[in-house]
Parts: structure tokens; C-alpha cells; sequence
């Protein structure tokens, strides 16, 4: 299995094709050439974690042999940043880990994980450092969530409590920026289309991640087991989501975003694609700040799972 070692020297690609451009080999290198064959790009294989390619491409057998020769994922995206195939490295045959998946039958785990997921909230609201009264009030309200999850012993009430705080937090993190709610897949406002967007790539990173074990993607401890849907990807999303929330935020902050880079399809936000790269570029390397956080929490979720450890021995991530 990957060591931490050897993945801190590992990186996350996103290519970007436009018309005429395409992906080849060379020499164990990935180049990216444009329509007069000029090299855009190159990287070594042996330092690839993850590919992400948004636009039309036709895929060689090369490509896929490479993938699984160096043990990196490719994950396809429409221009929209919409993910519609993902080739993944999967460790296969751990057939304890999955059994333990499938005889898992308690809470614990889904408590922990919406635990640390409001710890994170709250933690993000501090790290905002909002003027007045109403965050310390909200983050009472979060603090209160967290200590009625002790006592939930049913799923639906996590769920709750769990969708209580989210509503909670969101409505105080963004105050400042006319939000409306989160509403997944809508996209009503730019916020929104942009929360999506860094959903999308922390979810395909973690999903690699989770794929150096052998886990049953499809198997979830908190989100249900739901026809197509990865749930325990779902799950382990769930504590670094405030990632992508903080690093929105600052954008805000920072006038990094421009309206104008955005176009409304269907009352639906959409960032068009000429300014994709900007903003992938900016939400990713959010990501790859804590990159060494997110794979050590992985692998300590797995040793304490396959182990059998008591959840207070799972890992914590804190965001700060």
C-alpha cells in the first residue's frame, strides 16, 4: 500500500482539453500537446495520484495500462465539471475489510462522523472571525446539536441533527454574501455552483484514497446503501467539507470571483469553461493544503476499522 512517504511526493493533475489538443506518452511522461503539437504539459508518471480530464478525449489502452502500471486514477469530467467516469486503482481481494463493511450494523461511526463534521463547522466559524453576537450564537447552536448526537439512537435522528447544523452554519458563514440556502445540483447562485464544483473534487480525491484499501465504495456507515450512489465516499467527505467552505469564503472575501465568468443555463449558474481552470485551480489547491491530513485520516480510518479498534481510537480531522 501507498506509504504517506511516498504520496506527499505524489500530485493531482487536472487537464484541461480544448479542441484539437490531446494526451499522450513518452517515455513514461504524460504529455499534453495543443493543435500545432506544441507540449502544454508533462509529468512523470511516477509522481501521479490523479488525473482529472475535463472535456472530449478519446481514452487509449495505453492510458488505462499506465493508469494501473503506476497506480494512478483517472477521473472524466464534463465542461460543466460534471464527473461521469472515474478509472480507479483499487486494491482488490480484501475480503475481510468488506465483510466487516457488510456485518456492520451500529451508529457509532455515523455519530463520529457528524461529530467532527459540526466541530468543523464550528471551527470554520471561528476561523471566519465574524463581527457581532450572532456567531458565538450559532455556534451554540452547533455545540448543542453535537451534544444531542450522544444521545441519538436512531439514524433519521442524526440525520436530523446532522441537517439542523448544516443549515445553521451555512446561513452564518456566508451572511455576508446574500445566501439562500444550499441546494445541491441547483445551482441558483454562484456560491452554490462553486460549493458544487469543490464537492466534486474533494469527493474524487478522497474516492482514490479510499480505493488504496479495497474499501466497498458503494457500502456507507452514515448515508444508506442507495442504488449507484458511493455512500462511503459520502461519508468520508463529510469532515473536510469545510474546506472547500472556508476557501469560498475567502473568495468572496478576496473578489476572486467574477459574475461575469459565470453563465445561467436553465436558471442554473454554470462557470464557463475559459474560466474553469482559474477556479479548479484555486478550490484544489485548497485541498492539496491538507493533502498529507486527508490521506493519514484515511489510513487511520482503515487500520481502526479492520482492527477492531473502539471509536474513540478513529481519527479526529481538525480543521484550523
Amino acid at each position: 500500500m501507498l506509504t504517506r512517504k511516498d504520496f506527499l511526493f505524489k500530485k493531482v493533475l487536472v487537464v484541461f482539453l480544448n479542441r484539437g489538443e490531446k494526451m499522450r506518452f513518452r517515455n513514461d511522461n504524460l504529455i499534453v500537446e495543443d493543435k500545432k503539437g506544441n507540449i502544454k504539459h508533462q509529468s512523470t508518471c511516477y509522481r501521479l495520484f490523479s488525473v482529472f480530464i475535463v472535456g472530449s478525449f478519446t481514452i487509449t489502452t495505453g492510458l488505462i495500462q499506465r493508469a494501473k502500471r503506476f497506480g494512478f486514477s483517472i477521473v472524466l469530467l464534463t465542461h460543466s465539471f460534471r464527473v461521469y467516469e472515474t478509472l480507479s486503482c483499487q486494491t482488490k481481494g480484501n475480503t475481510l475489510l468488506r465483510r466487516k463493511q457488510y456485518l456492520y450494523n451500529d451508529l457509532a461511526i455515523a455519530r463520529y462522523l457528524t461529530n467532527n463534521k459540526i466541530q468543523n463547522q464550528i471551527n470554520t466559524i471561528r476561523k471566519s472571525r465574524q463581527p457581532g453576537l450572532l456567531p458565538q450564537e450559532t455556534i451554540n447552536q452547533l455545540v448543542d446539536y453535537q451534544n444531542n448526537l450522544n444521545n441519538a439512537e436512531e439514524l433519521k435522528s442524526i440525520l436530523g441533527l446532522e441537517g439542523s447544523a448544516a443549515r445553521a452554519y451555512f446561513k452564518q458563514i456566508y451572511i455576508e454574501f446574500n445566501w439562500q440556502g444550499r441546494k445541491p445540483r441547483v445551482k441558483h447562485d454562484i456560491n452554490n455552483c462553486l460549493l458544487d464544483i469543490g464537492y466534486t473534487i474533494l469527493f474524487s480525491f478522497i474516492e482514490a484514497l479510499l480505493d488504496l484499501y479495497g474499501f466497498d465504495l458503494y457500502v456507507g456507515f452514515y448515508h444508506q446503501i442507495f442504488y449507484q450512489r458511493k455512500s462511503l465516499v459520502c461519508d468520508l467527505v463529510e469532515p473536510f467539507r469545510c474546506i472547500i467552505d472556508y476557501k469560498i469564503r475567502k473568495m468572496n472575501n478576496y473578489n476572486s470571483i467574477n459574475p461575469e465568468d459565470f453563465i445561467i443555463i436553465n436558471e442554473r449558474y454554470q462557470l464557463s469553461y475559459k474560466y474553469t481552470a482559474k477556479y479548479v485551480s484555486e478550490l484544489l489547491g485548497s485541498i492539496i493544503k491538507y493533502k498529507e491530513e486527508i490521506f493519514l485520516y484515511i489510513q487511520q480510518f482503515y487500520r481502526s476499522f479492520i482492527n477492531d479498534k473502539p471509536i474513540e481510537a478513529f481519527p479526529i480531522f481538525t480543521f484550523c
